[in-house]
């Protein structure tokens, strides 16, 4: 950094945690960390901090937990008196106000897992993989008044290997989002990073999660399927039902193969089940109601599925 830049971090999820570590190592003064409140978690539904909370007392940075921040006037107070050069925001989870968005003169720098306008929302990392797309990034952006639509400052292409789910590409988007947003502060101080507005019309929407978003159906081409199965690890996840229980599947791989949608078929110790367009799924890592996960051969000498029995009825 060119001089000290006087900042404050907003951020909650673990995608936030190595740009609030690479501000840190970056030199950058971060004054005060704005994170969600403490949220019941686990079967004790005790309070759990944020994985930014955490982090940033690790730190030794001052943490808040404003419920409101939009009409909270102590909150307010207590940013305008830092007078931050800028405030980094990376999946904070609220609704930034005006008044916020003015205050800074560097604006309010977003980390967003996706190469806007494309995945606007809240689950870009998601739908980039449900929807079969083999390339994703990140950008930086200013923050404005609607969602996602600020004008973009930097963007990093990043490839979607066959593999990836929304957990290890997620990773990989956190760690190069927090190299951008250092590369984006030194441009802004430098003068050599200059922001453009998002082309709202090639705009795409990757909307929150619903439970129903991981039902599978077998209609679908094995590929959409495995796309989606990949996408929405760990949650909602892809599920059907067996013998009236729920059935996730963790782990598949398509095939060609022309099998009844839904229908099971056991071969050479390999489960498969029909899909659509003369496609199958071989499945291998399932977690029945109830029960751990498991591989397939050990679904199959347990559940002993028959011959024309299907998932998903």
């Amino acid at each position: 950094m060119h001089e000290l830049l006087n900042t404050v971090f907003c951020g909650t999820p673990s995608f936030a945690v190595p740009s609030l570590e690479k501000l840190i190592q970056a030199g950058v003064a971060v004054r005060l960390v704005v994170t969600q409140p403490d949220r019941p978690k686990g079967r004790g539904m005790e309070p759990a901090a944020s994985p930014v909370k955490r982090r940033a007392v690790e730190l030794g940075l001052q943490v808040i937990q404003p419920e409101k921040i939009k009409a909270n006037e102590e909150f307010r107070a207590q940013l305008e008196a830092i007078n931050p050069d800028a405030i980094i925001v990376v999946g904070y989870g609220r609704i930034i106000p005006q008044w916020m968005i003015d205050l800074p003169p560097l604006g309010n720098i977003n980390v967003h897992a996706s190469l806007l306008p494309k995945y606007r929302g809240a689950a870009p990392i998601q739908w980039a993989i449900a929807n079969g797309e083999t390339t994703t990034g990140v950008t930086t952006m200013r923050i404005d008044a609607g969602l996602d639509t600020g004008d973009i400052l930097m963007q990093k292409e990043v490839p979607i290997a066959p593999e990836d789910t929304a957990e290890t590409l997620g990773s990989r988007l956190a760690a190069i989002g927090a190299d951008l947003l250092i590369e984006t502060l030194n441009g802004l101080q430098a003068g050599s990073v200059r922001s453009r507005a998002q082309d709202h019309a090639k705009a795409t929407l990757a909307p929150v999660l619903k439970k129903e978003d991981g039902r599978i159906d077998f209609r679908w081409p094995a590929t959409k399927i495995n796309d989606r199965l990949r996408g929405f690890q760990p949650w909602p996840g892809a599920f059907t039902t067996f013998r009236g229980k729920s059935l996730n599947i963790w782990q598949a791989k398509p095939v060609v193969r022309s099998l009844p949608p839904g229908e099971l078929f056991t071969e050479a110790g390999h489960l498969l089940v029909g899909c659509g367009e003369g496609s199958a799924l071989d499945l291998i890592e399932l977690r029945p109601e109830g029960k751990k996960r498991m591989l397939a051969g050990d679904f199959m000498n347990g559940y002993r599925p028959q011959p024309g029995e299907k998932l998903g009825v």
